[in-house]
């Protein structure tokens, strides 16, 4: 194996689920709320058009960026939210959100090159910087900052060899939004240096309060941002595999690349489906986040009553992350033991980074009886234990 598979880390997400699934086997009740995938059906209009699209052939393969009529819809869509020009041409489709945080690092980060990342925070960005041989600069996200940054500290991380800056809002796993004003403050930390940005934004129409705001529309940015967004979260397509990336035409070119080299294409059918998921209905969205806000705050109740936790109200995505160092226990002792003794499945705030560490990652996307009844489970199990 080259030495660069060693660096190569993974998603402990899907690692649990395998798990839960074992003790499932075994005859064991499991509640998960280690994944995050919503747990609402892909809106019918959209199953729709992407069952039309295959009876109609489209199955075959399509341009390497995407069909020319979705990267249309994308450019139309994002110049409408983020308030800023993008064509056709500034859009490559790829199957699934990660292929752009993949393909970003690799186009831009040579050996010892440091990248600027989020921690806690979605472990393929640590994972893709090593493996490349990047240097991987945390930048700590604070709880007592409702999961921001301090931007101060941001500046100082930049030096010479920085050439990336990831942002993430909604964030994974803290489920916190940066405000406009932190982004125009990071924007100014920033200033003309040649530095790119990766806005990874696939969780943008998830937001509790207020609106999303994108550094692609910051000034002078608009040239220095690859914007990560896609399908998946917004309208439930997570096994459709489809996301998209916008930057400069000059860019685009070369993720087209790629793509060329590694996926070819993203499925032709899919992406007719996202043709109709952008321009049709968007009731499902607005009734999804509305539903997991409700969830959201009556989950973060239910663990603020229980001994050892504390947890804020999450501003977008569908997460919570409660603090548990007041169980005295490692994030991952302890979400081990609610996973085999209380039958919970959660994730380890470590799997997102060392600052991750005296956290838990709950998703919420299951029912309100499901997470009611892991939320008595997991008192049960407190009370018995702590």
């Amino acid at each position: 194996m080259a030495d660069r598979a060693a660096r190569l880390g993974t998603e402990t997400a899907f690692e649990v689920l395998n798990r839960a699934r074992a003790l499932e086997k075994q005859g064991k009740k499991i509640i998960h709320l280690e994944i995050g995938e919503p747990d609402f059906d892909t809106p019918k209009n959209v199953v729709d058009a992407g069952v039309d699209a295959l009876r109609k052939g489209w199955t075959h393969y399509g341009p390497s960026a995407g069909l020319p009529e979705l990267r249309d819809t994308v450019a139309q869509e994002v110049s409408r939210t983020r308030g800023v020009p993008v064509a056709g041409e500034e859009v490559v489709v790829v199957p699934g959100g990660k292929p752009i945080i993949f393909y970003t690092i690799l186009a831009f980060i040579n050996a010892e090159d440091e990248v600027i990342y989020p921690n806690p925070g979605f472990p393929i960005y640590e994972s893709m910087i090593q493996y490349v041989g990047g240097k991987a600069v945390p930048i700590r996200l604070q709880e007592d900052k409702d999961f921001g940054l301090d931007v101060e500290e941001l500046a100082s991380l930049i030096t010479d060899r920085t050439k990336l800056i990831i942002l993430n809002s909604p964030q994974n796993p803290t489920g916190g939004v940066l405000p406009k004003q932190d982004i125009l403050d990071i924007a100014k930390a920033i200033g003309d240096r040649n530095i790119m940005v990766l806005s990874d934004e696939i969780y943008s129409r998830l937001v509790f309060e207020g609106e999303h705001f994108s550094i692609l529309s910051v000034p002078g940015f608009r040239e220095r941002t690859i914007l990560l967004d896609g399908f998946s979260k917004t309208y439930a397509m997570t096994g459709w595999r489809m996301g998209y990336g916008v930057m400069r035409p000059d860019l685009a070119a070369h993720m087209t690349r790629l793509m060329t080299n590694s996926n070819s294409c993203t499925a032709s059918f899919t992406q007719i489906a996202g043709v109709e998921a952008l321009r049709g209905d968007q009731s499902s969205v607005d009734n999804m986040r509305r539903e997991f806000q409700t969830r959201a705050r009556a989950f973060v109740d239910g663990l603020n009553k229980i001994p050892g936790f504390s947890c804020r109200m999450p501003k977008g995505a569908f997460y919570a992350f409660p603090n548990i160092t007041g169980t005295k226990r490692k994030s991952r002792e302890l979400a081990d033991a609610l996973l085999n003794e209380a039958g919970v499945a959660c994730l380890s705030g470590a799997s997102f980074g060392e600052f991750g560490e005296g956290y838990l990652r709950f998703s919420v996307a299951n029912s309100m009886e499901n997470l009611n009844q892991a939320l008595a489970q997991i008192g049960q199990w407190a009370k018995a234990n702590l």
